[in-house]
């Protein structure tokens, strides 16, 4: 195998000055005003293809222990750790008509995990199964996260096509009123939020998308009443189609070649090119993966994630294109890696190094493109030119051959700013008409969005405070990223001033567990957990005190959703500076140690 060229001094200043050109191509003023909100005039967007219309039932005035709102893998495993503590009246109130939350949303064709399953799907030992490939498909996981519910009998009291309105805490009875769009005005003496990260579905803002008379969705709404087949294809409605899909982001990346297979023409309209890296999908075997060992799945997950987190291990179980490249992840996932930076010489050789490491991975990757795709104009166009950690990487080993199909077209639209309008019957771009009978838009969620930051849940604490506006005029104040002064026993579950990595559901399980030890330490205690004010001082302080400086690098990239559409990310203490294992052995030692600053007695007695 050939070493990888290393970039000498010339061609790195060559690199960035490429690299800022191709960036100023893409940059919109409208910045994130460039997408349409589909809750609102688009709301058929997000409709449910999935469910049948809810039946009819009564509005719901009883009490429960918990209630957990979302039921996608946060959700479901804050129910399932509840259980496992014994906590009986749980309630899951969620939007969609089952359990599955992200991978209940999308089965567009071709869906499969991008993080090895056996890391991604969480509760592995707990539930004995062991995935069937090494990225598994959005079904396979789909139905483990049935298979949890089910184990931990969170089916049981769960309201689903019922989406929560808003949350009121009640001085007088110290318990949070919990009203739906079904009438509902339960009460929860705890609520524990998990209401994800990828699940406000947006629509690029391009005038005229309401007059395209053809047939249109998104993907993650994808409709095989019109398209027919299955995630895995044949769909025999496209037979004699011409397609459009708009985005090349990760989901675009899977869809593009099952597009490709069965419609008569795609055109692919792109405004920045993604990394696409080796998949190297296949079955496994319970030897491959050592299932065969108590704990294995927890080993091999505490294994992948010091690896994404920057620390040593003795070996790589996973070994795959995200851990091969853990080292640039540096300036999207806070870590040990990161040294101090004693002096500012010290900064220097870290940053040219990680710029050479980072000029290296993006070379090979565009030599990819090269020998992969056979006409050179549409090779070009598809290669990326930014640093490796502006956009998320993606993996497909079927992407870069579709276009080399005669079906296929690939419509750059850097140079425009994106769609010029959406007609009757096609899609204009500059100065030409691509006619079409079916426009689907494959452009993502608005991530790290819920619906308590977007404001359509609202939240409201003692004495009314809304949570929102407290955080308007203060800024985001929480205890690890879970609780808030002011909002008694509610626990929200994310990525806010915690901790993060690119195996979202091994955080997300981490917070599963602590939100059920707090639930029991103040049920032990007979307590209402709310951390002070100077408690959240000292956390931010944390937060703070060594947070990393990524926003110039994030400012120079290209568009997209990790720098806010080109407007760098917020320097402010969003995220634990030391990385999730740090982070996780934090919270392990506080549940221990320092639990009880955050129980305050309860001033009347429990419902």
């Amino acid at each position: 195998m050939t070493a990888p060229h290393v970039p000498t001094p010339a061609e790195l200043a060559a690199l960035r000055e490429r690299y800022r050109l191709e960036r100023e191509r893409r940059v919109r003023p409208d910045g994130h005003r460039q997408y349409r909100d589909t809750d609102a005039e688009f709301g058929y967007y997000a409709a449910d293809p999935y469910a049948e219309e809810p039946a009819a039932r009564e509005p719901l005035r009883d009490t429960v222990d918990v209630a957990v709102v979302g039921g996608g893998f946060g959700g479901i495993l804050a129910g399932a750790r509840l259980r496992q503590r014994d906590v009986e009246r749980v309630r899951v109130v969620e939007k969609g008509g089952d359990f599955g939350g992200t991978w209940y949303w999308n089965r567009y064709p071709g869906i499969h995990c991008d993080v090895e399953s056996h890391v991604y799907l969480p509760m592995l030992d707990e539930t004995g199964y062991v995935p069937e490939w090494k990225y598994a498909p959005g079904e396979e996981i789909r139905r483990h996260a049935v298979r949890i519910a089910r184990q931990y009998d969170l089916y049981s009291g769960a309201l689903f096509s019922t989406g929560v309105t808003s949350l009121t805490w009640d001085e007088a009875s110290e318990t949070w009123i919990v009203a739906t769009d079904r009438g509902d005005a339960f009460r929860a003496t705890y609520v524990v939020t998990a209401t994800g990260t990828l699940s406000e579905p947006k629509l690029p803002g391009i005038p005229g998308i309401e007059d395209f008379a053809g047939h249109t969705f998104h993907t993650s709404r994808w409709d095989y009443a019109y398209t027919g087949g299955t995630p895995d294809g044949g769909m025999t409605g496209l037979t004699h189609k011409r397609v459009g899909i708009v985005g090349t982001g990760a989901t675009g990346i899977q869809v593009i070649p099952m597009l490709a297979e069965d419609a008569a023409h795609v055109y692919v309209f792109q405004r920045t090119p993604s990394t696409v890296d080796v998949r190297g999908n296949r079955r496994t075997t319970v030897q491959d993966v050592g299932a065969d060992r108590e704990g294995w799945a927890h080993e091999r997950r505490e294994n992948y994630l010091r690896i994404v987190s920057g620390e040593s291990v003795e070996e790589d179980l996973v070994a795959d294109q995200w851990t091969v490249s853990a080292g640039l992840l540096e300036k999207l996932l806070p870590s040990f890696r990161r040294p101090s930076f004693k002096r500012p010489a010290d900064r220097e050789e870290f940053e040219a190094a990680y710029e050479t490491a980072d000029a290296a991975k993006m070379n090979e990757l565009r030599t990819r493109v090269e020998r992969d795709v056979t006409d050179p104009g549409t090779a070009e166009k598809l290669k990326p030119w930014y640093r490796y950690a502006c956009k998320r990487p993606t993996f497909s080993d079927k992407y870069y051959p579709a276009f080399n199909r005669d079906n296929v077209t690939l419509v750059d639209t850097a140079d425009t700013h994106g769609i010029g309008r959406v007609t009757g019957n096609g899609v204009v771009v500059g100065d030409t008409t691509y006619e079409l009978d079916c426009l689907i838009f494959a452009t993502g969620f608005s991530v790290g969005t819920s619906g308590i930051h977007s404001g359509k849940l609202p939240v409201h604490g003692r004495g009314g405070a809304r949570l929102l506006e407290t955080w308007a005029r203060q800024g985001p104040r929480t205890l690890h990223g879970f609780t808030s002064n002011g909002f008694p026993n509610l626990i929200q579950m994310g990525s806010l001033q915690n901790a993060s990595s690119v195996n979202f559901t091994h955080i997300l399980d981490e917070q599963a567990v602590h939100a059920a030890a707090l639930v029991a330490g103040a049920e032990t205690k007979g307590a209402v957990i709310e951390p002070s004010r100077e408690t959240e001082d000292a956390w931010l302080a944390t937060l703070a005190e060594d947070a990393p400086d990524h926003e110039w690098f994030h400012a120079e990239c290209t568009p997209g959703y990790y720098n806010r559409e080109g407007r760098g990310r917020p320097n402010g203490p969003i995220a634990y500076p030391y990385g999730a294992v740090a982070f996780h052995e934090l919270l392990r030692r506080w549940r221990e140690e320092s639990m009880g600053e955050v129980l305050q007695a309860r001033t009347v007695a429990g419902p």
